[in-house]
């Protein structure tokens, strides 16, 4: 028989984790691969009924490796959940009909992000795929930030939607935002790309265009304007951080 592992990365989501498992219910093992959690998510964890490996997180690519290296040999397939996504009893009975075929060794799941509690399906946030539902020994992720799956095989779709609890409020949208903007200005700077002048400048407006007009960010009305603003500014902070780590090289 196929068997089919949840696996939730975790780091101080007490908030969420319980929640989370008990949509995992349908699955054959959960485990949460925690990050040295400091608050009681593993506690929480494991009174759910879900097995705990605890990794020190080094990037995503990475501990979504180290999770799927950690269960090697001992199933078939491996369902990544975040702790603020919800798998719904629908989407549970598409995964254990998708894991019998043989024709694909992984799949991409759609996601309904709730952002400040309102389903928003413009601006880039929808459909958003992820490449999640993986057949153990066929697939590797890269990329340490936004990372992305390898598969050594076909890749299927799934039709029905992970529901994804995104950014509760402005001030967790702000934490969040700055830490990816972080992450991807170390990227660039490892890379060797230094800003221009007109990075500043012409990098936010485009990504405000392609948000609100491409993305279809204008069909959430002014909470897709607010979103697309928002992350054209960040786009303006990210170069901003990458001007500093360059200023930093040269004082070092």
């Amino acid at each position: 028989m196929t068997k089919l592992t949840a696996i939730v990365l975790t780091h101080n989501e007490a908030e969420h984790i319980q929640e989370c498992l008990k949509s995992l219910e349908f699955a054959d093992e959960r485990i949460i691969f925690d990050s040295l959690s400091t608050d009681n998510t593993v506690e929480l964890a494991r009174q759910s009924g879900a097995a705990v490996i605890r990794h020190e997180f080094e990037n995503y690519a990475a501990q979504r490796n180290a999770a799927l290296d950690a269960v090697a040999g001992k199933t078939d397939w491996v369902l990544f959940v975040d702790a603020d996504e919800r798998v719904s009893p629908e989407l549970a009975e598409e995964v254990r009909q998708a894991i019998m075929s043989r024709q694909y060794v992984g799949y991409q799941i759609p996601r309904y992000n709730y952002i400040f509690g309102k389903l928003t399906k413009g601006a880039g946030w929808y459909p958003d795929y992820q490449t999640r539902l993986l057949k153990v020994g066929k697939a590797r992720y890269e990329n340490p930030v936004h990372e992305v799956v390898v598969l050594e095989g076909e890749l299927g779709t799934v039709q029905e939607h992970f529901v994804h609890h995104n950014y509760k409020d402005i001030q967790h949208f702000i934490e969040k935002q700055r830490k990816y903007t972080r992450y991807d200005a170390q990227i660039m700077f490892d890379e060797g790309i230094h800003p221009k002048a007109q990075n500043y400048i012409l990098q936010p407006l485009r990504h405000f265009r392609w948000r609100f007009f491409q993305l279809g960010g204008y069909r959430d009305g002014w909470h897709g304007f607010r979103l697309s603003a928002m992350m054209a500014w960040y786009e303006f902070r990210k170069y901003l951080l990458l001007n500093q780590l360059w200023q930093e090289s040269k004082r070092a």
